[in-house]
């Protein structure tokens, strides 16, 4: 790894603002040097992607978990931007608050967005057409309607159609919507009505009442009483997901480009 690389990361750590005060971690063990060679050394692959790509806004995803029994891979998506013409790239995206009910906003660097507890070292890169770029950057730009389409009320299985509570790859669906109705939304469930008439489609996770019975007492951040009690019951629990935030950006934008980046 390049010293000037290096440095620009660990500026990008130490300099990154934030909307809210709050960990990504729930335990204070430090990061192994193996962690954060690799959290760099992925960062520095998604910014020469990023940088290739010429965009000036991108969602990006992570693998913080295995979710192949879901047949799901990537577990968390930002939006990643440049703050300013040929400057960092930031991440900015929803996170919960060390496994409590509560989720804040965050504006990062690359390298902190990987250092979060990784099950695979790869991120998925998936940019919009230009158009759809600039409309997405001009509501990064706007912090207070960010905060508005916030739900603080955090649920990792939150049902994509309540407004009950949020999960962070729902937070950044709702926001897309904005961009590709081109309407300023001025509450979530006037997005989520253009959701349904737009054809959104969750990813739907089967989840046995045992589970569910047992994440709900022993999980802050999971509840699954927002959910239609049908579909509890048949354990077919609804969610807004990577995939499922990523197909539907493909098919409101056919310019679209996905592209993934590995250290494997």
């Amino acid at each position: 790894m390049m010293k000037k690389q290096l440095l620009s990361l660990l500026l990008c750590l130490m300099l990154h603002p934030v909307f809210a005060e709050a960990g990504t971690a729930c335990t204070e063990k430090p990061q192994s040097a193996e962690t954060v060679q690799k959290a760099f050394q992925l960062a520095i692959k998604t910014r020469e992607a990023l940088d290739a790509s010429g965009a000036e806004v991108a969602l990006v995803g992570r693998v913080g978990q295995d979710l192949s029994k879901y047949n799901l891979r990537y577990s968390h998506m930002a939006f990643v931007w440049r703050d300013h013409p040929q400057g960092r790239w930031l991440a900015v995206h929803e996170l919960n608050q060390c496994g409590t009910a509560n989720s804040a906003l965050f504006n990062e660097g690359l390298a902190n967005f990987f250092f979060d507890d990784m099950f695979a070292w790869d991120a998925l890169i998936v940019t919009p057409s230009p158009n759809m770029q600039a409309k997405i950057v001009a509501l990064l730009k706007n912090t207070a309607y960010l905060k508005h389409v916030h739900e603080p009320h955090y649920n990792m299985v939150a049902h994509p159609f309540s407004t009950k509570y949020q999960n962070s790859n729902q937070w950044v669906l709702e926001i897309l919507s904005s961009a590709m109705s081109e309407e300023l939304f001025t509450s979530r469930s006037a997005t989520q009505t253009w959701l349904k008439q737009a054809n959104f489609k969750p990813s739907v996770l089967r989840i046995p009442t045992l589970k569910r019975l047992g994440g709900r007492m022993f999980q802050a951040n999971v509840a699954f009483d927002d959910h239609p009690n049908a579909d509890r019951f048949a354990g077919n629990i609804a969610v807004v997901t990577v995939e499922s935030v990523k197909e539907f950006v493909k098919q409101q934008d056919s310019a679209v480009q996905e592209l993934t980046v590995s250290l494997q």
